[in-house]
């Protein structure tokens, strides 16, 4: 590999008119062969014309400003439920957009409410008649006659949205004053694609220098209703998954027509838990969700089609207006894209652009973002920011995915400028791009060494939801931990919903499989639990010699006498607190911090699990339990049949949990005899082998100097390895 390849390419640069010398000699010093704009930048022609490809930024559902304020019945579309109201009186009026942020939503009273609206008791659970209700567009109200003193009452209701939800964060974040407050149009109407299309053409005929149109993303935005008082209630709902705001009388109508069946405004508003990705999915709703996907992928490709007779590359950036786009769907390369660019913050996010097929090139764009404070207000390019240490922390994060799966482009986003007072950090990006082109070349025509099983994590979503639950890193939710511990090991994951699993059974050479999340989650499974073959398939995977890892509430639907449908693969169920009056098994304690075991064998500190569950109790001692805390087992492990069963109350990402996950998934396989091979006595630190190149990566994970040593192939031991904090070590084996 020659020094040229490492010290230049495959590295996108966010240029900034005004600072040109800048821009350039930093294209230089990272070895960028791309300079993009970015929202708030432009491009001068000094940065242009210089010789670099150029991105350049596209979000067409917001670029038709002047015709999205004349035609504002042609804006996007949601249904919103009314903050609940307890009537005191028979006749109750409730403020529809009360508690809601108004320069957000303006209800939508042109739209014949009482074909779409729906009104409800939610005491009751039952709608009203819709002769018992009555809206006023003077006041922005519905009221309702012959309520029941005492009962709770909401609207379901449609509203325009005239404040786009990223324009609106971006603005009130970075504080840009009176800058116009964008507004997202209807790509659904007719006129709308007329009218988009024809701006494409004429941007793309204005844009001869740019090489790669990089859509912002497509269409729709994820779902994020603001509050009143948004400093102290911004998220009223947010949710990166949720097709809420995609819906409009007519996209309900051509639904009908396609379907057979009528959705109403509670299949979307579901009593105000909306469609969130985290809740298990109704079949009316994943109807909802292919008839969107439908419509992307058809207009979305009559677009991507101008942008190549232009001769052009079509590129969609994987965050804010993603939704219907769906990169993990097996029809994403209907759409023709050229690339995909994914914003990311940590391993799974590296893992989730990388499992994307469709589109030859998968770029990441690297955090921190050249902004003056993080996505939490934290200073970054400002007095009291480090940015260097904050790109060495997100850089060691993500470089975990790295390791494992293939990526072709890495680049930043910003405002360049910010980063002239930090040479450190310029230096220090400097390094990582080289580091960056390292690891690319040994995945060129390569995969990593992996364990000999597969692994499959087990969800209501399956591969549509591969290496994410919804959005970035959530801390509380116990799968977004376990991908983040899974997306650095050495192991080849698949995932499978619960479809997959009745129409399929398990995957071939799958040994292990993982159930985590809360009862009546997406993630855990919900009511897909009700199906009994999924009950049936699983249990007889175990019974053969399959294995089971169970966290949090995996597989809860509760039923007379039990929760957990695998409580007896598991050995073990959870007490709701209905089990008073019955006994429970007596076991002994295990050893402090846990009990011995191979699955324990890394552990030298109490279990720090997170956001556990409480009130596990054992059938009997066949279960063997290897931490507890107060009377309720944290760990356990279980023989069944020919197969195993781990339990974990809960999971919280580090590293010792890592190493003890991996462990649990060897020893439920049935392959601890194999355990060792490649694999590093530091939990701080990992490894990686890929056998064409004959080259050993050892990452240090943390922030302090590391020593590990790496057991070799066959058990052989490796020679001690020193790792400067954050580093890498490159072996020829």
């Amino acid at each position: 590999m020659s020094n040229d390849s490492l010290s230049h390419g495959d590295f996108t640069l966010p240029g900034e008119a005004g600072y040109e010398q800048l821009t350039l000699r930093l294209a230089k010093k990272w070895g960028a062969d791309t300079i993009r704009d970015s929202d708030g930048t432009q491009l001068s022609p000094g940065i242009v014309q210089s010789g670099y490809a150029i991105y350049s930024t596209v979000c067409l559902v917001r670029s038709v400003q002047p015709w999205a304020c004349v035609h504002r019945d042609k804006l996007q579309q949601n249904f919103l439920m009314s903050f609940p109201v307890v009537a005191e009186k028979a006749r109750t009026t409730i403020t529809l957009l009360a508690g809601y942020y108004t320069e957000q939503f303006v209800v939508n009273f042109g739209d014949s409410p009482k074909q779409w609206w729906q009104v409800f008791d939610r005491t009751t659970g039952n709608p009203v008649a819709k002769a018992k209700w009555s809206a006023n567009a003077k006041k922005g109200t519905v009221t309702i006659e012959g309520t029941v003193p005492g009962h709770q009452y909401t609207v379901n209701f449609l509203a325009f949205r005239v404040w786009e939800e990223i324009s609106m964060y971006n603005h009130l974040t970075n504080n840009w004053g009176d800058r116009e407050h964008l507004a997202a149009v209807d790509p659904m109407q007719p006129e709308t694609q007329k009218v988009l299309l024809a701006f494409l053409d004429k941007w793309l005929r204005e844009h001869p220098d740019t090489k790669v149109v990089r859509f912002t993303s497509m269409f729709y935005n994820f779902s994020w209703f603001w509050g009143a008082d948004h400093a102290k209630l911004r998220d009223i709902y947010s949710d990166w998954g949720d097709y809420e705001m995609t819906v409009s009388p007519r996209a309900l109508k051509l639904f009908e027509k396609k379907y057979g069946y009528r959705l109403t405004s509670e299949d979307f508003v579901n009593g105000g838990l909306y469609n969130s990705t985290h809740n298990a999915p109704s079949r009316r709703y994943r109807d909802y969700m292919d008839f969107v996907h439908d419509f992307v992928i058809e207009f979305g490709r009559k677009c991507i089609d101008l942008v190549h007779r232009y001769e052009k590359l079509a590129y969609v950036f994987y965050d804010d207006h993603w939704v219907g786009v769906e990169p993990s769907s097996p029809r994403f390369k209907e759409f023709g894209f050229d690339g995909l660019i994914k914003c990311v913050f940590n391993a799974f996010e590296v893992r989730l652009c990388a499992h994307s097929t469709g589109a030859k090139t998968r770029e990441l764009r690297l955090h921190p973002y050249l902004f003056p404070t993080g996505l939490k207000g934290e200073p970054t390019f400002k007095a009291g920011g480090n940015p260097t240490l904050d790109a060495k922390n997100f850089w060691i994060d993500a470089r975990r995915g790295l390791v494992r799966a293939p990526i072709d482009r890495i680049g930043l986003g910003g405002y360049l400028s910010l980063v002239e007072p930090f040479p450190d950090f310029q230096d220090y990006i400097e390094g990582l791009a080289k580091e960056f082109r390292v690891l690319k070349s040994f995945h060129a025509g390569d995969k990593p060494w992996a364990a000999p099983f597969k692994v499959a994590v087990l969800t209501a979503w399956g591969d549509l939801r591969a290496w994410t639950c919804s959005g970035h890193f959530t801390p509380g939710v116990a799968l977004y931990d376990v991908l983040e511990s899974l997306a650095g090991l050495a192991l080849d994951v698949v995932f499978i919903s619960f479809d997959d699993l009745v129409k399929n059974g398990v995957p071939r050479g799958v040994k292990a499989i993982v159930n985590c999340g809360r009862a009546g989650s997406a993630w855990s499974g919900g009511h897909y639990w009700d199906e009994p073959r999924v009950e049936e398939i699983l249990t007889q995977f175990v019974q053969k010699g399959g294995g089971l890892v169970g966290i949090g509430e995996p597989s809860a639907r509760p039923r007379a006498g039990q929760t957990f449908k695998l409580a007896r693969v598991l050995g073990l169920d959870r007490d709701t607190g209905d089990r008073v009056a019955n006994g429970k098994f007596k076991y002994a304690a295990p050893a402090s911090p846990v009990a011995p075991h191979f699955i324990t064998t890394d552990v030298t500190a109490p279990l720090d699990l997170g956001k556990d569950v409480e009130g596990i109790y054992v059938f009997d001692g066949d279960t063997q339990v290897l931490a507890e805390r107060d009377n309720s087992p944290r760990l356990t492990a279980h023989a069944f049949g020919k197969g195993r069963g781990v339990y974990l109350s809960g999971f919280k990402f580090s590293f010792e949990n890592t190493r003890l996950l991996h462990r649990a998934l060897f020893w439920t396989a049935s392959q601890d005899a194999a355990w060792g091979a490649w694999q590093s006595s530091n939990v701080k630190t990992e490894a990686t082998y890929f056998a064409k190149a004959k080259k050993l990566v050892v990452i240090n994970n943390a922030g302090e100097p590391q020593q590990t040593t790496v057991t070799l192939a066959g058990g052989r031991a490796g020679k001690p390895v020193s790792l400067e904090a954050h580093g890498i070590a490159i072996l020829g084996v």
